[in-house]
């Protein structure tokens, strides 16, 4: 996911469906400052620097984590105002900023020397 940081209160949420038929969501928001895991929610704190930020969100490794199940697939992404939206994407793997295609790079504005 590819957002701008507007300098407000910004919040995502992810549900995934896992291995045991069970709907569970992930969400991460700047205004948080401890992370908890519940039966069907996990919420957890983020920092976004200024200008654009990517996030990269690993659903199957969280799932893992926080409830010992697999992952299968996605049911909804859901963002809370409070920012820019330039790309969600999903993909098999993490990929090295060198293997993404050009309009799934966060470019980085040149410094002037």
């Amino acid at each position: 996911m590819i957002i701008k940081n507007l300098k407000k209160y910004f919040t995502f949420e992810v549900q995934v469906l896992d291995d045991k038929n069970i709907r569970r969501r992930f969400r991460a928001s700047n205004y948080q400052s401890t992370t908890r895991v519940k039966p069907f929610i996990c919420t957890m704190p983020m920092r976004l620097d200024e200008g654009w930020n990517q996030i990269q969100f690993n659903l199957s490794d969280f799932t893992r984590r926080a409830y010992g199940t697999n992952y299968i697939e996605t049911l909804r992404v859901q963002l809370h105002a409070n920012c820019r939206l330039r790309r969600i994407y999903f993909s098999d793997r993490l990929y090295s900023e060198e293997e993404l295609p050009p309009e799934f790079k966060l470019f980085l504005p040149l410094q002037k020397q």
